[in-house]
């Protein structure tokens, strides 16, 4: 009766689902439905009431709104603009130097976001009029940006890092600094594609004007702001001298005093940065708890306990269990976004990667990753769809064709990631 139960609350889900039901609200009505059939209105009227109240009070959430704010802060200021402006002075005369430029302003920006569909909206709004202008290839330009807005959830402070710390009670703190490396990889991934293919076809990416030196100097003021706050909270986090909510609120801060000084800040931005950051927030909160009833329903049911003992006795070993989430990963992005991928694999599948004994800091990366190609693969793609309402005369085709090559290289990161894990296990492993 109980896997009964579990299996139709599962198909009842993935039906919500189907019919276009936001995710939050499938899994939370999906888990109470089975709470009720199999222990009573009271029980389900309980789990309704309980667990929001648990889950909202978490202090370590407090981190997820802040970042937020703090992303939003440099989005409504226009600190984005004068982070490319100043690579491309750099960098923006080589082959392929205006989206090389732009791979690495996305990832500088996701340093500060957390988010990956922020950063592909703010950063294609500036770049794309640029690679336009100078006859890049709309294939190269548009893969480029949707793939590179990845970073955003990535590199740290990652909003994606906060949600599974705080479903697995990892370390928010590790996982930062876990994500630092894999995402300089990936930025130097996505950068060598793109050199070595303008390179060998030069009119996918011409060469733009060389910057002077006073030029490039320049650029370097116009770096500051971004670096600055990159290395006061991750320096901060990494240091043990503050925690990742405290560094959210420090951040914060940081972004108004930069906007302040480079005469960036008014209260109309302040507002809308306010209001974007409340209904992202809000948003998260309603998948977490939707998630956590949802959850409950199958340790009631004990479908997690039985699909672990099936996937131990199945004696994959680690490298093939990996395989078997690669492919997991790769069937809920078609269906699913990032953070209803998480909801729904995690409380079935970190049972068994602590039993096979991988690190839960490591896993988080691997997670993070997959959940970066699921972004710009097909059907569902969030990042190439908002590149679409950015550059309106691309068709879908050209920019999934245009994200291949760097899905091919987040493979290779996967890749390396497997067979060197002291890629993401060395920095956190030097932390005081």
């Amino acid at each position: 009766m109980l896997t009964i139960v579990g299996v139709l609350a599962i198909l009842l889900l993935l039906s919500l689902l189907l019919l276009g039901v936001p995710i939050a609200f499938a899994m939370g009505a999906s888990g109470l439905v089975g709470i009720l059939v199999l222990e009573g209105p009271a029980a389900a009227m309980a789990q309704a009431a309980l667990v929001p109240w648990a889950e909202a009070r978490s202090f370590v959430l407090v981190t997820i709104p802040l970042f937020v704010l703090m992303g939003q802060l440099v989005f409504h200021t226009g600190l984005a603009t004068e982070l490319y402006d100043g690579l491309r002075a750099w960098i923006g005369w080589i082959p392929g130097g205006m989206a090389i430029a732009s791979v690495l302003a996305c990832g500088a920006f996701g340093a500060v976001t957390g988010s990956s569909i922020a950063t592909v909206a703010t950063m294609g709004a500036i770049v794309m009029p640029e690679m336009e202008r100078f006859g890049y290839d709309r294939r190269l330009a548009t893969g480029a940006l949707a793939a590179s807005g990845t970073l955003g959830i990535l590199i740290p402070p990652s909003v994606i890092f906060i949600f599974y710390g705080v479903m697995t009670e990892t370390s928010i703190g590790a996982l930062f600094i876990a994500g630092i490396i894999p995402g300089i990889l990936t930025a130097a991934m996505f950068s060598a594609i793109i050199y070595f293919r303008c390179l060998v076809r030069p009119e996918l990416g011409p060469p733009g004007p060389v910057g002077s030196w006073r030029e490039r100097l320049d650029a370097v003021k116009r770096l500051g702001p971004i670096l600055a706050l990159f290395v006061l909270v991750i320096g901060g986090i990494y240091g043990g001298i503050f925690t990742p909510t405290e560094a959210a609120g420090i951040g914060c801060a940081g972004v108004l005093v930069a906007a302040f000084f480079w005469r960036r800040l008014n209260l109309r931005d302040v507002r809308k940065a306010l209001e974007d950051t409340v209904l992202i927030s809000v948003m998260l909160l309603a998948i977490i708890i939707g998630g956590y009833v949802f959850a409950r329903l199958m340790a009631v049911t004990e479908i997690t306990e039985s699909l672990v003992g099936l996937l131990v006795a199945m004696d994959l070993g680690r490298a093939g269990f990996l395989f078997v989430l690669v492919l997991l990963y790769l069937a809920l992005g078609a269906m699913l976004d990032v953070f209803g991928m998480l909801v729904l694999s995690i409380p079935f599948v970190m049972p068994v990667v602590l039993a096979l004994g991988i690190d839960p800091v490591w896993f988080g990366v691997f997670v993070v990753i997959m959940a970066e190609v699921a972004l710009v693969t097909p059907p569902i793609g969030a990042n190439v769809f908002v590149m679409r309402r950015i550059a309106p005369d691309v068709p879908m085709e050209d920019i999934f064709w245009g994200v291949a090559p760097f899905v091919l290289g987040e493979f290779v990161i996967i890749l390396l990631l497997v067979l060197f894990p002291q890629i993401a296990l060395w920095l956190p492993s030097l932390m005081p």
